[in-house]
């Protein structure tokens, strides 16, 4: 919007208080926090739950892959075969052989309910997930008959157990007796603790070479699964599809949608609703802007009149005080969004803060299911809240502007 010298005078004159004024400009003043808190909300809601999805979807799929193959029973007897058509499949780009089984670990008289992962033991060590979150020990002393495990560290503070601790996993697959079934109870030493940032997993997953768990379980030469990563998360069911074809009913290929819908759906609802509900804060904002323009129209009535007198426009009127609001608007977002890139580089911080003034624990683990408050910012999402907020206060000025283009200079200097 171009302006002339006279018209970007009497703006910047109104965008500063005069005398007398002090009212309308407080009431300009709030409208520009106000813009400023709903476009900084937005921000940090929307990349809080932008990092929740993509924490998430990170380790579980740096876990579990893009997708599983199954054999029925927990079971996959011809993994070879299979491993060797998950490889060959157009978009793969690794498969590699799993055991996860549901069992029991006890230590110094404590139990807990655990998952026991076998993995090869060069898969191991090549994980990414697992290799960079070792916080004690080293994955290099898993290697197969060696009784060593690593386990999570939520898992190791609910045993009391640490590097060198002898612990018993149970197992309900044992031998069988003319008196039934009975169970095993074979010791592993912890030779590494790791924190994967997942409660779950780190509060459960008992990792071991695949030749352990084989023996542990009883399982042969069997696995329980392949787990498969493909070249496109988002197309993994068009990617695997010729390899489920392939595997017919012997066996069931389940992606990372299918194993975990209801998460990922309800984060998806979730941010709809959060930005919906959000952006109402901006549009009260903007109803602020909207309410102060209205004044300081009406208390400049006299003014007006004498500068339509002088030969000022109706169209000149109006970009005046179009480019006040817009003005206003426009410096709340940019305050908006530099306050929320503050918060958010800050968040961990202002949390703990919050839990040390208030006493209470705002992030349990144990039920937002991540170890810290996660962050992941969307440039085009930035745009779109910013444009918003632009937009919004446009629309907020086009009223008063017209109200102050239409006013009748004969009317208002006829009794001056």
């Amino acid at each position: 919007m171009i302006l002339s010298p006279y018209e970007r005078m009497i703006a910047r004159r109104y965008l500063l208080p005069g005398k007398g004024e002090a009212f309308i400009f407080l009431v300009a003043s709030i409208s520009l926090v106000a813009v400023m808190l709903g476009v900084a909300a937005l921000v940090i809601v929307m990349s809080v739950m932008n990092g929740f999805r993509a924490e998430l979807f990170d380790k579980i799929v740096g876990l579990n892959g893009h997708a599983v193959v199954q054999g029925y029973g927990g079971r996959l007897p011809n993994w070879q075969e299979v491993l060797a058509q998950a490889r060959a499949t157009p978009g793969v780009t690794r498969a590699v052989p799993l055991i996860d089984q549901p069992l029991a670990a006890t230590y110094n008289g404590r139990s807990e309910a655990v998952l026991v992962r076998g993995m090869r033991v060069a898969d191991i060590r090549s994980n990414q997930t697992l290799g960079g979150k070792v916080i004690v020990g080293s994955l290099d002393r898993l290697t197969p008959g060696s009784g060593n495990v690593a386990i999570g560290s939520r898992l190791a503070e609910a045993l009391g157990a640490q590097v060198g601790s002898e612990i018993s996993l149970f197992s309900p697959q044992g031998q069988s007796t003319p008196f039934g079934t009975v169970p095993r109870i074979v010791s592993y030493r912890v030779a590494a603790i790791f924190e994967i940032g997942i409660y779950d997993y780190d509060k459960a997953y008992v990792v071991m070479p695949i030749e352990d768990a084989q023996t542990l379980l009883l399982m042969g030469d069997t696995v329980g699964m392949i787990e498969v990563v493909t070249t496109d998360a988002d197309r993994v069911g068009e990617i695997l599809r010729p390899l489920a074809d392939k595997l017919g009913g012997g066996a069931v290929v389940s992606d990372w949608r299918s194993m975990n819908a209801q998460l990922f759906e309800a984060l998806a609802v979730e941010r709809v609703a959060m930005f919906t509900v959000l952006s109402i804060i901006i549009l009260v904002a903007v109803f602020n802007i909207l309410s102060s323009l209205i004044m300081l129209v009406r208390a400049k009535t006299r003014d007006i009149a004498i500068l339509r007198t002088m030969g000022a426009t109706r169209g000149g009127l109006m970009r005046i005080f179009m480019v006040v609001g817009t003005t206003i608007g426009a410096l709340g977002t940019v305050a908006g969004l530099a306050l929320g890139a503050v918060f958010l580089f800050y968040r961990q911080g202002v949390v703990n803060f919050v839990q040390l003034v208030t006493g209470q624990n705002l992030w349990d683990p144990s039920i937002r299911y991540l170890t810290e408050l996660p962050s992941k910012t969307d440039p085009v999402e930035i745009v779109v809240i910013a444009s918003m907020a632009l937009v919004f206060s446009f629309l907020a000025t086009l009223y008063p502007a017209w109200k102050a283009a239409s006013t009748d200079p004969v009317q208002v200097l006829r009794y001056e």
